[in-house]
């Protein structure tokens, strides 16, 4: 199993490329599902994730094809792939599959509105939490489905069509959004969907609809309205940059100092959390060619923050911030409103001399003056690059484990980080 070997101490200095957003691509990648025409994104990651959800989708019966890079980049970074559904060959999601991607229980919506009928296992927990699916149902079955519960699987069936409804999210959640406006696209009748998600992703995934016939308005907002049409056709598109890795780099050069020009990034993507780094004492400046992130070597100043859904402080960069305020001049308080169980990396930058006491959702950082090297788990994706961004500042070497968590969403994280100085490298089993 590969682990990561990072020594600290280094400024950062120069450019890094940010790659086509993971959380984007994959609704994307689904959407495929629901035309019989050809369906081309642009600049999707190289990612254990996207390399899943493509066999999950060959399930079903999704051909690919791979065109090249983007220009100027090395092999293994973002590719235009065609993903081609003209026969859905299987409508069952078996549990193998998608019990190893949460995300994969998705194909649920494109499928029931296409062919009528899918069965799809349910995902289970997964490290930060139980991340129910009840959403999902109750909004299928607002739009006409009959459901069922057996053996581990949602039985889904829609005749004559899913249909038009009004549906109000309890909660907000990015993924059953996805998944009810991907259905309603071909439903008959009007669908509004209300105290829905607002993040980038989905309004990413909108425009991909209407490009392929779909008429949807109001994505971005809480209200999201959803005129049915009999066929959706194929489309070109382009996947929105990653605004957690922005984020995630952003952080690494607040910890580390230096002069990092993001490139590609589009600071309106996380203009909540740019603005908290900014509290921090670090420079954010947006450009033409993307963001650049300054911190001349001053101390890192103390920020409370709450995660939020979109346009607040995001969950996805809880644990990278937490790894910032370990060496803030002052104390933090970090409270997560989002997700349960996502603070299994405290104890893992404990081992690196971070003082962190932990009460309810919320995590109380005292800042230290020091980190010092050692060997880390990582626990899940975000968790893992939080230990990552202490061990750029810590002294000596950090070495963190299971590694494969940080390549389900990161590309070629230790060669960006490397390209600007930070001495970090694989280290193959």
């Amino acid at each position: 199993m590969d682990r990561i070997r990072i020594v600290g101490g280094n400024h950062l200095e120069g450019r890094i490329p940010i790659s086509g957003a993971k959380n984007a691509a994959l609704p994307l990648m689904i959407a495929s599902l629901l035309t019989d025409d050809t369906l081309t994104l642009e600049n999707v990651p190289h990612l254990a994730d996207v390399e899943q959800l493509i066999r999950i989708l060959g399930n079903h019966g999704v051909d690919y094809s791979v065109n090249g890079r983007r220009e100027s980049q090395n092999e293994g970074y973002s590719r235009t792939i065609n993903f081609t559904a003209r026969n859905i060959v299987d409508t069952t999601a078996p549990y193998e599959l998608v019990s190893k991607m949460r995300a994969s229980f998705w194909v649920i919506g494109p499928l029931l509105a296409r062919m009528g009928e899918a069965k799809v296992s349910l995902p289970g927990g997964c490290a930060i939490g139980t991340r129910p699916v009840d959403l999902f149902i109750e909004g299928l079955q607002a739009l006409g489905a009959d459901i069922d519960v057996d053996s581990g699987y949602i039985l889904s069936k829609a005749k004559n069509r899913l249909r038009g409804n009004r549906y109000v999210f309890p909660k907000v959640s990015v993924g059953a959004t996805h998944v009810l406006m991907m259905a309603a696209t071909l439903a008959r009748g009007e669908t509004v969907l209300e105290n829905a998600a607002r993040e980038p992703e989905v309004v990413n995934l909108a425009e991909c609809l209407i490009a392929m016939g779909a008429k949807i308005d109001g994505a971005g907002t809480s209200t999201i309205t959803i005129e049915g049409v009999d066929a959706l056709s194929g489309a070109r598109h382009r996947v929105i940059p990653d605004r957690i890795e922005t984020g995630t780099y952003a952080m690494a050069v607040a910890m580390a100092g230096g002069d990092v020009l993001l490139e590609g990034a589009r600071a309106d993507l996380l203009q909540g959390a740019l603005d908290v780094l900014a509290q921090t004492g670090t420079e954010i400046i947006p450009v033409n060619s993307g963001i650049r992130v300054r911190r001349n070597g001053s101390g890192i100043s103390p920020v409370d923050v709450t995660t939020e859904p979109f346009p607040g402080f995001p969950t996805d960069l809880q644990a990278q911030f937490m790894g910032l305020m370990t060496m803030a001049k002052g104390k933090s308080r970090i409270t997560e409103t989002i997700f349960e169980n996502r603070f299994m990396h405290v104890q893992e930058l404990a081992r690196l001399g971070a003082h962190i006491t932990l009460a309810g959702q919320t995590a109380i950082v005292e800042g230290v003056s020091k980190l010092k090297g050692a060997p880390v788990m990582a626990t899940d994706l975000r968790a893992s690059v939080s230990l990552v961004i202490a061990g750029l500042a810590a002294e000596g070497e950090t070495v963190v484990n299971r590694v494969y968590h940080l390549d389900r969403g990161f590309e070629r994280l230790e060669e960006k980080l490397s390209g600007c100085g930070a001495t970090i490298e694989r280290l193959s089993s």
